[in-house]
């Protein structure tokens, strides 16, 4: 019975710590489906996560939080839909760009919130009882963000591979060519994509500070945006395995902080480089695996190899 307990109490502080990355992987999947990188993540969750606080301690309300914080992120994605799709910018050169603004904007406007605190979602079934150990102590942490982040899977994997929509971005991400055969202009998709995956990773960096840490401090999202960039690859470039690659990360975070807390004799910092150390093997096996075959779309490997061009598109 304490086993269950055990093992539903980690289950959803997993699932809770993998959420801010959840809906920032999902984005940044659609945004590499049309051919795009997006290296700013980083910069996006941080100018979220502090909108989103912000928003929380004005207002006191979560959920405007939460679409405040993501329409910060999609504001910053315009300047690297400006720099990449406007001016022929490098792709990785436009994220990095993107990432070291929002570090300083979330840097300059956060000051004042340091050490603050707000009042996040509250527990959907805080109390069940259902019988079952494992499922009452899931269920009574998880929160709407989390559900959210959840359906957030399927649906991005419905529209992406079941609609004609969806269909059209993943033409763009596989052949320009063919994609300006059927009449579309892959310009214009990108560009929505970019907006897309700016506000999942606004939404991702508020629900950080509104909801899972409740606080704000500097750099507050410790490389998760970078870490959804390189876990696309672990994912395929597929919505549908976003959730397991993320709970990688919010797994091995969850057991970090249950070893600080029982006391473990090993350096905080060490530890606190578990979740970053799997992600990047699980990131090296899958490309390991992946190179010179499928999964990535085409027109994303010129990207990657800095061939990515105005003109191809």
């Amino acid at each position: 019975m304490e086993g269950a307990e055990f093992a539903g109490a980690w289950a959803a502080a997993s699932l809770r710590a993998a959420t801010p990355l959840l809906f920032a992987l999902v984005g940044e999947t659609i945004v590499q489906r049309t051919a795009i990188i997006n290296l700013g993540v980083e910069g996006q969750m941080l100018v979220g996560a502090c909108a989103g606080f912000a928003a929380a301690s004005v207002f006191g309300d979560p959920a405007l939080a939460l679409i405040i914080g993501g329409a910060t992120g999609l504001c910053l994605s315009l300047v690297h839909a400006a720099l990449v799709l406007g001016a022929s910018a490098n792709q990785i050169g436009s994220g990095i760009a993107v990432w070291m603004l929002g570090l300083g904007l979330s840097a300059y406007f956060g000051r004042a919130f340091v050490g603050a605190e707000v009042v996040g979602f509250g527990p959907l079934f805080a109390h069940a009882d259902t019988g079952l150990p494992f499922v009452d102590q899931l269920l009574s942490q998880l929160t709407v963000a989390t559900v959210i982040a959840v359906l957030l899977v399927p649906a991005a994997g419905f529209w992406l591979y079941r609609t004609r929509a969806g269909l059209r971005w993943r033409a763009v991400g596989e052949s320009f060519a063919a994609a300006r055969a059927l009449g579309l202009r892959p310009a214009r998709i990108q560009f929505a994509a970019i907006l897309v995956g700016g506000f999942l990773a606004g939404v991702g960096g508020a629900v950080l500070s509104v909801d899972y840490t409740q606080t704000w401090a500097q750099d507050i999202t410790k490389g998760r945006g970078l870490v959804a960039v390189a876990l696309v690859i672990a994912a395929r470039w597929n919505p549908w395995l976003a959730l397991p690659v993320a709970l990688l990360f919010g797994g091995s975070e969850a057991m970090v902080l249950r070893l600080q807390a029982r006391g473990v004799e090993v350096s905080s910092y060490l530890l606190a480089t578990t979740p970053y150390l799997i992600c990047i093997a699980v990131v090296w096996l899958s490309y390991a695996r992946l190179r010179g075959s499928g999964g990535m779309p085409f027109e994303l490997r010129g990207v990657f190899g800095g061939a990515g061009t105005k003109g191809d598109r």
